[in-house]
């Protein structure tokens, strides 16, 4: 081999070298996203996804969030997405519902970001939660949806200075609040509350669950219109099934 066909050859050699190393880099790095991302790892076949459930290892050791009874046999578990304006038409009825029937129901909501459409799904489900840990999870809960067009689109910086204005607004600890944001508890139970949705088979939002039967579209769509009287039929037949007394009306 003369110089030159060397020189040639060694070139080629440490080119090759340098694009398969930044595959393996590339590949790596993907698989630890995607390791983040994805569910932690739980044998879900001994997980009862109808049921409250408490804070585990595996959902970061941060527990259901209940409105209500979280005693109650009568569940209603909502998995939802706050960027998601089919929630957000949804919330003003279910949350009457839920205040309603907080004596007798429990009352669940699971993060289940759509990422693909609502860019800003997951970092809403991570300040709710953040929020959580100071006690205020439900605050937060109805402040994001009810100020949904607010936020939606916004990016960066101003995205994360406004979640922190909405943290002063109801009083908490700004800065535990942008700490937790970032933690890997809070990123560990969104992708917890999405593994256990995929395992009931929930493909949008919001999707319900009421003691562990689906419910119907149309009913979410009455719901939605801001009736809510044939979900409340559906809780109060589950309410007399258990023999727990309906809520007194005014």
């Amino acid at each position: 081999m003369d110089i030159v066909s060397y020189k040639e050859s060694a070139f080629v050699s440490k080119k090759t070298w340098i694009i398969f190393t930044v595959i393996v880099i590339g590949l790596l790095t993907a698989l630890v996203i995607s390791s983040r991302s994805a569910n932690p790892d739980t044998d879900f076949s001994n997980v009862d996804t109808n049921s409250v459930l408490a804070a585990s290892a595996a959902s970061g050791t941060i527990a259901d969030q209940v409105f209500g009874n979280k005693d109650s046999k009568v569940v209603l578990i909502e998995y939802g997405d706050f960027q998601c304006p089919a929630c957000a038409s949804a919330h003003p009825g279910l949350k009457t519902l839920a205040e309603q029937y907080k004596g007798q129901l429990a009352f669940v909501y699971r993060n289940f970001p759509l990422s693909a459409n609502h860019p800003n799904a997951r970092a809403s489900s991570a300040v709710a939660e953040a929020a959580g840990l100071q006690g205020k999870y439900w605050e937060m809960h109805d402040y994001l949806y009810e100020n949904q067009s607010a936020w939606s689109d916004l990016q960066g910086n101003i995205r994360t200075d406004t979640f922190t204005r909405y943290a002063e607004i109801l009083g908490l600890d700004t800065a535990k609040f942008t700490t937790d944001l970032a933690s890997e508890s809070i990123s560990q139970k969104i992708s917890f509350d999405q593994a256990l949705g995929k395992k009931t088979g929930v493909n949008s939002t919001p999707t319900f669950y009421l003691n562990g039967v689906e419910v119907e579209s149309g009913i979410i769509k009455d719901l939605q219109s801001g009736s809510g009287a044939q979900l409340r039929a559906l809780i109060d037949e589950q309410l007399k099934k258990a023999g727990i007394s309906l809520p007194k009306t005014e």
